[in-house]
C-alpha cells in the first residue's frame, strides 16, 4: 500500500477533523463510533418508554440540541458529536446523519422520515479508494428549512433558510434561501414568498412539495 501520509505526523483522527484525507483505523475514531452506537441504542430504548425522559440521552449523543427540538428515533450517526440541532426543530424517524464533518441543522426545521445527511466523500481514483482513504465536507441546513421524506443531502452542501426540498430529492450543490427544489439532482423550481417581501399580497403556502396538504408540524413528511 502506498504511504499516503509520508511526512504527516498527525493521527488519522486529526486528519479527519481537519477535513483532509484519512483512514478510519484510528483507535480513537473506533471508540467514538462505538460510543455513538451505544447512545443511539439507549435513546431508542428509552424513547419507547418515555420520550421526555429519553431527551438527556440524545443530548449526550449530539454536539448540540436546542430547546424544544425533538428527534424521533431510530437515529443513525457516525459520531453524533459533530451534529448540532437548533431550537424547535423536528426530526422524523430514521434520520441518517453521517457526521465525519460537522452537520449544522438550524432552528424551526422540519426533517422528514428517512432523510440522509452524508458528509463523507471518497476518491474517484480507484487506487486511493482501494486503500480506504476518505474525507468529508460539512453540511449546513438553514433555519426553517423543510426536508421532505427520503431527501438526500450530499457532502459540502448548504441549504438556505426557509427553503423546501421535495421528497426524494438528491441535493448535490448549494440551494439558496426561500426556494423550492426537487428532483435528482435537485433543482430550484420556484421561489417562496415571505412576510419580509414587499408584496402585501403574501399568503401562506399550505401545499407540500409533492402537491398534497401540509401535515402537522410534528409529523414532517
Amino acid at each position: 500500500m502506498t504511504d499516503h501520509f509520508a511526512g504527516d505526523s498527525r493521527t488519522n483522527q486529526e486528519r479527519m477533523l481537519a477535513g483532509d484525507l484519512y483512514i478510519a483505523d484510528d483507535p480513537k475514531i473506533v471508540e467514538a463510533q462505538r460510543r455513538a452506537v451505544r447512545l443511539a441504542a439507549r435513546y431508542l430504548a428509552a424513547y419507547t418508554e418515555d420520550p421526555d425522559a429519553a431527551r438527556p440521552v440524545v443530548a449526550e449523543l449530539l454536539g448540540g440540541l436546542g430547546a424544544g427540538a425533538h428527534i424521533r428515533p431510530p437515529l443513525y450517526v457516525d459520531y453524533g458529536t459533530y451534529i448540532t440541532v437548533g431550537e424547535d426543530t423536528f426530526v422524523n424517524y430514521n434520520l441518517t446523519a453521517l457526521d465525519v464533518a460537522p452537520i449544522t441543522i438550524g432552528r424551526d426545521c422540519q426533517i422528514g422520515p428517512n432523510v440522509q445527511l452524508l458528509t463523507p466523500t471518497h476518491p474517484v481514483e480507484p487506487e486511493p479508494r482501494r486503500d480506504k482513504l476518505e474525507a468529508a465536507r460539512p453540511i449546513t441546513i438553514g433555519d426553517n428549512v423543510w426536508l421532505g421524506g427520503g431527501a438526500i443531502v450530499l457532502a459540502g452542501v448548504t441549504i438556505g433558510e426557509n427553503s423546501v426540498i421535495g421528497a426524494g430529492a438528491v441535493v448535490t450543490k448549494d440551494i439558496p434561501a426561500n426556494v423550492v427544489a426537487v428532483g435528482n439532482p435537485a433543482r430550484v423550481i420556484r421561489s417562496i414568498q415571505t412576510r419580509d417581501d414587499e408584496d402585501s399580497a403574501w399568503q401562506p403556502d399550505r401545499t407540500t412539495p409533492s402537491g398534497g396538504n401540509a401535515s402537522s408540524a410534528r409529523r414532517s413528511t
